[in-house]
């Protein structure tokens, strides 16, 4: 080809990149916003404070402090992120989108998550479903109840995806902070981001063998905000263990409990459920066998990091018997039973066996 001939190619060429970039840059649904790519930091950020000659945030006239195109961050995560990419906050609670492993936000718009006998008479509103987030556009706001997070002093009032998760991308999981200083009012995150896998945001959902997979360190990092959690102290408000490696009777139980009509039945090479997920090195996105002695159980073996339709972001209701019974008092989503048995109790069961928690499984064939 003729030099210039050349050089006028490369730079239709280049014109061309140049376009591609800047269009996927002004699409809310590019993939590489959160890696630092050029271009991309207008789908976040304004020069101003007007798109289209409207006030971006009338809160605000003099210019949003971040300078962000939505009111506050997490309005702005969740212009992606509610009904896509991950599908973390849906149009409604009594449909939540497909589970993907975090729960869901859109149970903090609940009137009453309470399904124990008197529900109907003392309600618990949404507001105790999860982690609350300042976004008025969804018709959330900040926490009503705690001042700051229960177990530790993360200020309520600052507490959004961003509080947890860095919105300019890093190489932790889910792009979670590490040891860092944070928020306005200079709270300090302790420990590392942890170590582990998930699911893609974009399809799949959490399944038996397709889940998000816990490495080390998840219950050190909850502790950066519920720190006195992790505190085992008998006769004090919190005892059961946060990051204890799981005793032999817990591992057994485990890997035989396959429901209440058949506790004892279980393959430990096919017993994870990740209703109830734990701890190891070894874990990977696909594993399906049950813990071993290097496991250990974690706050997220109880509760969801977003929030669900019970209490405490608990991934079963904590309140109730029978999981057939949950949303029949409080007419909230009946989270389901990963189980067959109607009459499946609580899924505790699943580390402590159908006998009393407080007493060693005892295995029947031994």
């Amino acid at each position: 080809m003729h030099p210039v001939s050349q050089a006028i190619g490369m730079r239709q060429l280049t014109g061309t990149l140049v376009t591609l970039v800047i269009g996927l840059a002004g699409t809310p649904a590019c993939h590489a916003f959160h890696d630092g790519g050029v271009a991309s930091c207008n789908s976040c950020h304004t020069m101003h404070n007007l798109q289209d000659g409207q006030l971006i945030d009338p809160d605000n006239p003099h210019g949003n402090p971040d300078l962000l195109t939505h009111s506050t961050p997490s309005d702005l995560c969740l212009s992606c992120h509610a009904e896509a990419f991950g599908a973390v906050f849906g149009p409604d609670p009594l449909v939540p989108p497909p589970e993907k492993g975090a729960g869901n936000f859109v149970f903090l718009l609940e009137d009453n998550l309470n399904d124990a006998p008197d529900g109907a008479v003392n309600p618990i509103s949404g507001d105790a479903a999860g982690h609350n987030l300042n976004a008025p556009s969804f018709g959330v706001a900040a926490d009503g109840t705690h001042v700051t997070s229960p177990g530790g002093g993360y200020p309520s009032s600052q507490l959004g995806c961003t509080s947890c998760h860095d919105p300019h991308g890093n190489q932790n999981f889910r792009f979670l902070y590490g040891a860092r200083v944070t928020s306005g009012e200079g709270y300090n995150f302790l420990y590392p981001a942890p170590l582990a896998d998930g699911i893609d945001l974009l399809g799949g959902i959490e399944t038996k063998n397709y889940h998000s997979a816990y490495r080390a360190g998840m219950s050190q990092w909850c502790g950066n905000c519920h720190h006195s959690f992790l505190q085992e102290h008998r006769g004090s408000r919190f005892e059961h263990s946060t990051s204890d490696l799981l005793e032999w009777d817990q591992v057994n139980a485990y890997n035989l409990y396959n429901g209440a009509d058949d506790p004892f039945g279980g393959d430990p090479a096919l017993a994870y459920l990740a209703q109830v997920p734990f701890e190891d090195s070894a874990s990977s996105i696909q594993s399906t066998a049950g813990p071993t002695a290097t496991s250990r159980i974690i706050c997220l073996s109880c509760h969801r990091a977003h929030a669900t339709s019970g209490p405490h972001s608990g991934r079963w209701d904590f309140n109730i018997d029978f999981l057939d019974t949950d949303g029949a008092v409080s007419g909230s989503y009946p989270i389901p039973n990963p189980y067959t048995t109607p009459r499946q109790g609580p899924l505790c069961a699943k580390c402590h066996g159908p006998e009393d928690p407080s007493e060693p499984i005892t295995d029947p064939t031994r």
